[in-house]
């Protein structure tokens, strides 16, 4: 997916304004923010918000194009949670937007997201 979108961007933006994609993978990783193994999650999030904000980011100066997915559903560690792309004129303007963003999009999705935590054997 990333791949095609960096061609289609390439392929379609403004070369004067193209200056800088900047991409994000998230990824299932084994252990939770406090340091919990776990064995995946669960996530779920609000399409119309994420696509709100898309939209509301693509319109900010200097921004050529923004790209987002979200994994949904039950994922394993190792299974992407999301892949975003901003294409913008330079990283001082891509930069802060995807970073702003990235808090945003958590809140649209990761509200809705629970880890499934490994059991131990141990008595």
């Amino acid at each position: 997916m990333l791949a095609t979108w960096l061609k289609e961007v390439k392929e379609t933006a403004d070369q004067d304004s193209l200056g800088m994609i900047l991409v994000h993978e998230g990824i299932v990783r084994g252990t939770s923010k406090t340091g919990a193994r776990i064995k995946g999650m669960q996530l779920s999030y609000d399409k119309e918000k994420l696509e709100r904000k898309v939209n509301e980011l693509r319109a900010k100066e200097g921004i050529v194009d923004i790209r987002v997915w979200i994994n949904g559903g039950k994922l394993k560690i190792g299974d992407d949670i999301m892949l975003a792309l901003v294409p913008a004129v330079s990283v001082r303007i891509s930069f802060p937007y995807l970073w702003s963003f990235l808090p945003r999009s958590r809140m649209a999705s990761s509200k809705n997201a629970r880890s499934f935590r490994l059991r131990s054997n141990k008595p």
